[in-house]
């Protein structure tokens, strides 16, 4: 009876040999939907919000697939996407001209709140679009099926 197991055995790893390469193949072409929330005015997490785009879309190319990915930003965070006080400004602007299907997001709740303290309306880098709310937004991106990631 142990030389028919074995037997079975060897057939088994033989047939998952041949099967497993063909397993990453059947993966590629996925397109992933992440959204990247923001809320805090502290360059290490808005830096860390842009390390995650480049890691997550260097990770995806490499297996073929796609992504899609949008940085949502609200409250503190918002200062992300201020022109001349973000502490990113450079690095938004160059990712938006590098990567596809990578959009930024402010909150228009912020903004105005901001722009009313201020007396001033708050400019938004023309990199960003204004949403209504960061946290609709966020609600709705992850109804639609996106990854919710907060570093």
């Amino acid at each position: 009876m142990k030389p028919i197991m074995n037997a079975f055995a060897a057939l088994a790893l033989a047939i998952a040999g041949v099967l497993a390469p063909s397993l990453p193949a059947a993966a590629e072409g996925r397109t992933h939907h992440i959204a990247i929330h923001v809320d805090q005015n502290d360059p290490k997490v808005i830096n860390m919000a842009l390390n995650n785009v480049q890691n997550i879309r260097k990770y995806y190319d490499s297996v073929g697939d796609e992504v899609v990915i949008e940085v949502v930003a609200y409250g503190p965070g918002l200062v992300m996407f201020i022109p001349g006080k973000s502490p990113v400004e450079d690095r938004i602007k160059t990712l938006a001209l590098e990567l596809d299907n990578l959009s930024f997001s402010a909150c228009g709740n912020t903004r105005r709140k901001m722009s009313a303290k201020l007396g001033h309306e708050v400019p938004i880098m023309e990199e960003a679009g204004v949403v209504p709310s960061g946290v609709v937004r966020l609600v709705e991106l992850q109804e639609e099926g996106y990854a919710y990631i907060r570093p």
